[in-house]
């Protein structure tokens, strides 16, 4: 829960938020980004290492092309600029687990620039745009829990030591924290669509640092920024954003000035902390790495990897619309993943209806799957399943309710649907005399309730019904017993 500072809501209003968001991704590549390391992550500390990610003397990277392909692809799915010529820097910082004391990156010749991400707003999108997304290597990790003998002693794992990352930068176009959120849902989503990261935020694959300032409203003028590290989740990330605008709007109340700084979210307070002094561009001395050649990507290179991209989740939805009938609501649910994706349009395609495949998915298969913690990709119902299932509910050869009863036992049974209907084989009763002789023994049974309803009140039509379909067991065709019972009851 996020714990926002006590200021009145007139003075919250006085100032807008302006945020920039810098994501980081870890490329799924098998190797390190200049060496041939492995980028397995849980391997025992400092198994994953060499010269050249340890930064001894006179070790050389040599860059990993398939990190630039992966990178480029991203950059083109953002609807980036590619530059053709980029170059490497050395950005120079101590920390304990930066071994060669500088990182190599990128920063006044990217890899590319000027791309875009579109995001739903109030009853409309907005472009946020991207400044720039370029290549960089990871640094290592520090450890600082686990000692039986002291609680002051800090470890240094560099396995995570030149791992390949895109960091990609965003305009400060961003206006609420809700826009934050809406925003990496966006990035993340169409990150995964091309397969150039898991994005696994538990293993560090994406990281975000948000930074954020206020200034009175209509005034043009930025105002002094603070930069929140190390927030492991889109939801922390806005929690911090929503506490610090109110924390900043507050000091400017109380005739106080902000100070530019790296601060620290603690989610279980809801608050952020000072961490340090934030840095300049210039503290870091970049300069070109004299080990490594000017990065060139040229066209015949773009045009190979522009094969490789995929539909991306926007123009996937309108196409699915358009394809199956479905509500922008329904493909908006259903393209949530690729894998999703792919697994409903092959249901969709072999279906009879496929916004009953569609209904289907979201009312019951996704939900069951909500209920036990389970993605998509470990669903004991398949698409096909789901598919056979629709068409026997189009046919009316099983009700809806046979169909629940059916699906929670392939769930229970861990089993998909063909084979546990073909053990069940339930037989939706459609025999017209066979259930007229069910409705006339319910009605019989309950005399008080049919006198109601011929007296007026016809929603006790609905307590008839429900007694009928579970005298059949839920086996009754139900149009036909609501055809049957009205007629019954009205005569």
């Amino acid at each position: 829960m996020v714990t926002t500072p006590e200021i009145p809501a007139a003075a919250r209003a006085k100032y807008e938020p302006v945020i920039g968001l810098e994501v980081h991704v870890q490329l799924l590549t098998a190797t390190k980004i200049f060496c041939s390391c492995s980028t397995r992550f849980g391997n025992p500390p400092n198994t994953n290492v060499c010269p050249v990610c340890l930064g001894l003397p006179g070790a050389l990277p040599v860059l990993n092309r398939q990190a630039v392909e992966f990178a480029v692809l991203a950059a083109m799915a953002l609807n980036c600029r590619i530059n053709e010529t980029s170059i490497f820097a050395r950005k120079n910082y101590f920390y304990p687990d930066l071994p060669k004391g500088y990182q190599i990156s990128q920063y006044d010749k990217p890899l590319a620039e000027f791309g875009w991400i579109e995001i739903p707003t109030s009853g409309s999108a907005k472009k946020i745009g991207i400044t720039r997304l370029h290549l960089e290597e990871d640094a290592g990790k520090s450890l600082h829990e686990g000692f039986a003998d002291s609680a002051d002693k800090t470890a240094i794992d560099l396995n995570r030591s030149g791992v390949p990352l895109i960091e990609i930068v965003s305009e400060p176009d961003i206006a609420s924290p809700d826009e934050a959120y809406e925003y990496l849902t966006r990035l993340k989503e169409i990150i995964l669509y091309t397969g150039v990261s898991d994005c696994n935020m538990e293993e560090g694959s994406l990281r975000c640092d948000a930074n954020v300032s206020v200034r009175p409203r209509g005034q043009k003028e930025l105002g002094t920024k603070t930069e929140i590290k190390n927030v492991n989740s889109f939801r922390f990330i806005r929690d911090a954003l929503e506490y610090e605008i109110d924390r900043q709007a507050g000091v400017l109340e109380s005739g106080g000035k902000i100070t530019q700084e790296t601060r620290l979210y603690n989610a279980n307070e809801g608050k952020t902390y000072s961490m340090r002094s934030k840095e300049e561009a210039h503290d870091y001395r970049y300069f070109p790495d004299p080990d490594l050649l000017p990065l060139v990507v040229d066209e015949q290179s773009l045009a190979e990897i522009r094969r490789t991209l995929p539909e991306l989740p926007e123009a996937r939805r309108k196409r699915m619309v358009a394809d199956y009938g479905i509500t922008d609501y329904d493909a908006q649910v259903l393209t949530a993943t690729k894998t999703l994706a792919d697994e409903f349009e092959s249901a969709a395609k072999a279906a009879k209806n496929p916004k009953r495949v569609a209904n289907l998915v979201q009312s019951e298969l996704m939900g069951r799957l909500r209920a036990k913690g389970l993605e998509i990709e470990h669903s004991p119902i398949s698409m096909k399943g789901v598919a056979m299932s629709a068409d026997l509910v189009e046919s009316g050869a099983i009700s809806g309710k046979m169909l629940k009863d059916l699906y929670d036992l392939c769930f229970d049974r861990n089993l998909d649907f063909p084979s546990i209907y073909e053990k069940e084989k339930p037989q939706q009763i459609t025999d017209s005399s066979a259930i007229e002789k069910i409705i006339d023994e319910v009605i019989a049974a309950n005399p008080k309730q049919a006198e109601q309803y011929r007296a007026g009140k016809k929603t006790v039509a609905g307590f008839f019904v429900g007694q009928v379909m579970k005298a059949s067991k839920g086996q009754a065709n139900p149009q036909l017993v609501n055809e049957l019972l009205a007629k019954k009851l009205d005569s």
